[in-house]
């Protein structure tokens, strides 16, 4: 479709627009870290790398960094098994109420944070009596992470089709074979994106934290807002905030790699 330079024009300005909206915060918050001033005020008095170095000294941060890789980590391998788990049965089975249970694992990640903590947090309190803590987190970032990682295994089972699993079975190879020689490896890279995202996902999740963490954990997102009006915390939260900034794109930009190398793999077929 070919579009007017005034068209385009508009386009780009709006696009432009948007992207600054975004994005110019963020840049606040990078460029605050280095500032000499204690507090929010723009413009900067003057730059600095002392609070970064403040920020790495700082106990508190450097176990809320430990307890939010934890938590994704172990939130993004249960993701994995039983989002591929489902993606397989989904994909491979046809029984009556499949459309639901797709949309009941989908439904998580749309519905509102508040919501979804409220109801974990009275399961397991009050449902299986279970004490809030790094285990309760832990599935609570599960049950939106599972998303990512299904939707990223049924778009490339769906894609793949079943014409190599089934000349391997042909050829005498049995279920878990065919799976691991043909199956895992064509949903490789497939698996390691939505594991990407699931763990930026849960890294920087605050809102279901808050409700499923109880007083006893406390992970990064939490600890910036517990002590970001702290006058004295004020440049340390601006130096966390901006760190965990590059590490929430790092795997979104990986993610995004690796699923143009995948499109490009499939156009070339």
């Amino acid at each position: 479709m070919n579009l007017s330079r005034r068209t385009r024009r508009v386009l780009g300005a709006l696009t432009a627009l948007v992207l600054g909206f975004v994005y110019l915060p963020l840049m606040l918050v990078v460029i605050n870290s280095f500032n000499t001033s204690r507090t929010f005020g723009w413009p900067p008095d003057g730059f600095t790398t002392s609070w970064w170095s403040a920020a790495w000294r700082s106990e508190g941060a450097r176990s809320a960094l430990l307890t939010s890789v934890q938590v994704a980590l172990l939130s993004t391998v249960v993701a994995l098994v039983l989002g591929t788990m489902a993606a397989l049965a989904l994909h491979r089975f046809d029984f009556f109420g499949r459309d639901v249970v797709s949309l009941l694992i989908i439904l998580p990640i749309a519905l509102p944070g508040v919501v979804t903590g409220i109801a974990l947090a009275n399961a397991f309190t009050t449902m299986i009596g279970v004490k809030l803590g790094l285990l309760t987190v832990v599935v609570a970032h599960a049950t939106f992470c599972i998303v990512t990682v299904f939707n990223n295994a049924i778009a490339r089972l769906r894609r793949m089709g079943g014409n190599l699993e089934e000349a391997s079975m042909d050829l005498g190879a049995g279920a878990f074979t065919t799976f691991r020689l043909i199956t895992l490896p064509m949903l490789r890279s497939a698996l390691l994106a939505g594991g990407l995202l699931a763990f930026a996902l849960s890294f920087d999740e605050i809102i279901v934290t808050t409700f499923t963490a109880g007083a006893g954990v406390q992970t990064l997102p939490i600890w910036i807002f517990s002590n970001l009006f702290r006058p004295n915390q004020a440049p340390v939260v601006n130096v966390v905030a901006a760190a965990l900034i590059l590490l929430s794109v790092l795997p979104i930009w990986l993610a995004q790699r690796l699923a143009g190398s995948d499109e490009g793999v499939a156009s070339s077929r």
